[in-house]
């Protein structure tokens, strides 16, 4: 093995830390040493000049050798260390060789710490990418979701956090958020991914669109069913910038892409952000048209009034609509037509 060599590509070619590879690479060859002898005390350290690992015995100064393997005399222990004294502990360059089977067990171990050492480096790089949109391509479909090749390092999305939209599959190229950087009980790490959340859409909406990125137009509240629909309101820091056709783009440029990524089943409804409730209430349940909203605020309660024909469209199926309304505008919204025709979601 030229370790130099090794060491150079570790180093140059990995990134990886060039002292921490002379640690791993060190403890690999003398864990070879060990295996073949056990009852010496030895030691390993890389020596520069040579461009290799030497191994060095550990003996105890006597004044009087009784075992030559594990003793030495005070005068042979001067010619090593001009400070030894007797009951030192001196290092004497061990000869001795091993063979196949312990090379092969040192070349385990060192493969097995440079795995390490990669692992930690993708780690330090990935943990100051939390929270941001990464690509990968889908590698394989696993019973709990997905792993994902990022090119230097494998990701994974679970399928609670996949989203929906046919654009999921083994083979096609997705972004994601990355949501967590685990350490694996085996001291290496995991990377997992969400496609699910509303931060995701944010983070989309920011890569798409300049003016959401550098703040002229302001996200000021989002909430999704991914899958279903997602509701973002939107305003700007401008009155020039109208910030809902600012987000959709000439013929639906920008948000063409968006909905693209979240797989085309998703719809994105977006509205003006309202300082006033009741006019926000009244966007957030688009696209009903609403007559009338009063709000109550110690209670809470948007009471919001409209013809039978919208009653449908503002609870939406599944009375998602009506719910992603509520969870955006902080009220309970109680649908009224007539004292008798009341809809109530929590």
């Amino acid at each position: 093995m030229d370790i130099a060599a090794v060491i150079q590509e570790l180093t140059e070619e990995r990134g990886l830390d060039r002292e921490k590879v002379l640690e791993v690479i060190s403890k690999g060859i003398l864990s070879a040493y060990k295996k073949k002898f056990p009852n010496l005390v030895l030691e390993a350290e890389y020596n520069k000049k040579t461009g290799s690992v030497e191994v060095f015995i550990v003996k105890k100064v006597v004044s009087e050798v009784v075992d030559p393997v594990k003793e030495i005399t005070l005068k042979q222990a001067k010619l090593l260390d001009s400070e030894a004294e007797l009951d030192f502990k001196v290092r004497v360059l061990f000869e001795e060789k091993i063979g196949r089977v312990e090379i092969t067990s040192a070349k385990g171990v060192i493969a097995a710490g440079i795995r390490g050492l990669e692992e930690e480096s993708i780690f330090k790089e990935y943990i100051d990418k939390l929270g941001s949109l990464i690509s990968g391509t889908i590698n394989k479909k696993e019973g709990a979701g997905y792993s994902v090749n990022l090119g230097e390092a494998f990701a994974f999305l679970p399928n609670s956090s996949a989203g929906g939209g046919d654009n999921v599959r083994v083979g096609f190229t997705i972004r994601a958020l990355l949501r967590e950087v685990l350490e694996t009980s085996r001291g290496g790490y995991q990377l997992i991914l969400d496609r699910s959340s509303a931060d995701f859409l944010k983070k989309l909406m920011e890569a798409e669109i300049p003016e959401v990125f550098d703040g002229t137009v302001e996200i000021k509240a989002i909430e999704r069913v991914a899958g279903y629909k997602s509701k973002v309101a939107v305003v700007c820091s401008g009155r020039e910038v109208d910030p809902v056709g600012t987000c959709v783009g000439v013929g639906g440029s920008r948000i063409k892409p968006i909905l693209k990524e979240l797989g085309d089943f998703e719809k994105i409804d977006l509205i003006n952000w309202r300082e006033n409730p009741e006019e926000f209430v009244k966007e957030s349940l688009s696209p009903a048209k609403i007559n009338k909203v009063r709000i109550d605020s110690r209670q809470g309660i948007a009471t919001v009034w409209l013809d039978e024909d919208q009653r449908s469209v503002a609870i939406g199926r599944m009375g998602q609509n009506i719910a992603l309304a509520s969870r955006l505008t902080g009220f309970k919204i109680d649908l009224f037509k007539s004292d008798d025709d009341v809809h109530t979601i929590d």
